[in-house]
């Protein structure tokens, strides 16, 4: 139990390193939270900053996700497991999706988890990530809305858990897939209201489909 806590307040801690923080330092102190939407995320970073940035802060965040689900969870451990490494794995995915979205050090205000939930994804779930960024990348282009993007392929993995995994939606793995995509859902509930009011801001430039599209 011990090493269970342990390892799953390191994914947590691991989820608190923000990728904008870190980058921002690096371009001489350009703090995101005074950008845009104030969201400390590559979206945010790539409408403020630039492609440079937003990809500096998308890898950092994408790589924790990646670490906190594959690497953590095989650390030697200090006593007996008491459950699964499958299922450390998905406790280890959600506890760095939290420190990332809720950083205990930055007042417990942080990014939204996209990216980093898609380095988690990509570890636990490999299989599912090209259809997520399809669904992401079409959507993105043909409507602008990154933010129903997000959803979207959110609701993708969890519909390619439902048909495709060996396990099925009633499992840990399914139990994972349904909490982070409420997690996503939560964190865009802001998103969600706009979209509906017909508020939200869109990526004109993204959209590239609709205007090839257009007579």
């Amino acid at each position: 139990m011990i090493d269970l806590i342990i390892k799953t307040l390191l994914a947590y801690l691991i989820g608190t390193v923000m990728g904008g923080r870190i980058v921002g330092l690096l371009r001489g102190g350009v703090d995101l939270r005074a950008q845009g939407s104030g969201n400390i995320g590559a979206t945010n970073a790539l409408r403020t900053q630039g492609v440079s940035f937003a990809l500096g802060v998308l890898a950092i965040d994408v790589l924790k996700g990646v670490i906190a689900a594959a690497l953590v969870p095989k650390l030697p451990g200090i006593d007996a497991a008491v459950i699964e490494s499958d299922e450390q794995a998905y406790l280890c995915g959600v506890a760095v999706a939290l420190g990332h979205c809720y950083p205990v050090f930055a007042g417990f205000r942080g990014g939204k988890g996209v990216a980093t939930l898609a380095g988690v994804f990509g570890a636990l779930l490999t299989a599912s990530l090209p259809w997520l960024l399809a669904s992401f990348v079409v959507l993105v282009m043909l409507t602008g809305y990154v933010s129903l993007a997000t959803i979207s392929a959110a609701l993708v993995a969890l519909l390619f858990v439902t048909c495709f995994s060996p396990v099925g939606v009633f499992s840990p793995l399914g139990a994972f897939t349904v909490a982070m995509v409420a997690l996503v859902c939560w964190t865009h509930r802001d998103n969600l209201r706009r979209l509906l009011g017909g508020t939200e801001n869109r990526f004109e430039k993204a959209m590239v489909l609709r205007k090839w599209h257009r007579p």
